[in-house]
């Protein structure tokens, strides 16, 4: 068979023409890159950032801020566009970048006059993430989840107040830390309750004791009492159990378990009357 130069040279002829054509889309996307240029100035890019906000853009306001603070790092804007950027992502249902955001404006600008509303979002970010959708539709059902964010709210709400006490947000974020409370309250005592069904005497003390001390006065106080002396009875111990049953009866004398109870109340008070007959 005779020696045939073009077709030995054809697959280098095909690879050549693949690059080739490769090269040409690689260039002209850098020629339409190059076409299109974004020339507009800090101010502009926070106008339409701003823009975007008001026409709830969430996506497009977290674009234009972010562009904004690549190309303007420094300037009248850059601040400013920080809190705007948080409040973007968290109306974006972004909460993870609406507190990185707010934490890098709080190290950076500790000073800056809106400080204090950095400390108010970051505790509404928390906030709205210990409520959701299911909590906004079913409120009774908050105290079953984890409560990490409701934690983390109510510091964010505490440290805003002890900074700033004259802050407009102050007023808000006290009624908030009203519910976050009672919130935590129930959740503590509904983990007391658990326990207790456990048969774990001791961990279901501990739990209601530390409502006690920590969220004192809520309207868990004397649902955590009741557990305490039911689980004292339990434990054989009565001493502690009549002691939590005094401070129930004397402060919640209208409670279900003390209403409940009256007969061995009653009998208590007849015993007691017999070794001290002098009143």
């Amino acid at each position: 068979m005779p020696f045939s130069g073009k077709s030995k040279n054809k697959p280098f002829v095909y690879l050549f023409a693949l690059a080739l054509a490769g090269l040409l889309l690689i260039t002209g996307g850098c020629r339409k890159d190059k076409s299109y240029q974004d020339d507009r100035n800090a101010a502009e890019l926070y106008a339409d950032a701003k823009q975007s906000i008001d026409n709830r853009s969430w996506a497009r306001a977290i674009q234009s801020y972010k562009l904004l603070q690549t190309r303007y790092p420094f300037g009248r804007y850059t601040e400013q566009s920080m809190l705007d950027l948080s409040y973007a992502y968290f109306k974006a249902g972004e909460p993870q970048g609406a507190l990185s955001t707010l934490d890098r404006f709080i190290r950076t600008y500790p000073t800056h006059p809106n400080v204090d509303y950095a400390y108010y979002l970051k505790g509404l970010v928390n906030y709205e993430q210990n409520l959701g959708f299911l909590e906004r539709m079913m409120p009774t059902r908050i105290s079953d989840r984890d409560q990490s964010s409701a934690r983390d709210s109510f510091m964010d709400f505490a440290e805003l107040i002890r900074r700033y006490p004259d802050s407009r947000y102050v007023p808000d974020a006290r009624q908030r830390m009203i519910f976050l409370r009672n919130n935590l309250a129930a959740y503590e005592i509904g983990v007391a309750e658990y326990y207790f069904r456990r048969k774990a005497y001791i961990a279901s003390i501990n739990r209601a004791r530390y409502v006690l001390e920590i969220y004192p006065n809520t309207p868990e106080t004397p649902a955590a009492l009741v557990v305490m002396h039911k689980a004292y009875v339990e434990l054989n111990l009565p001493a502690l159990a009549d002691s939590s049953w005094d401070v129930l009866a004397l402060n919640y004398p209208d409670n279900y378990y003390v209403q409940g109870n009256k007969s061995k109340r009653s009998w208590v008070e007849r015993w007691g009357d017999r070794l001290w007959p002098f009143d």
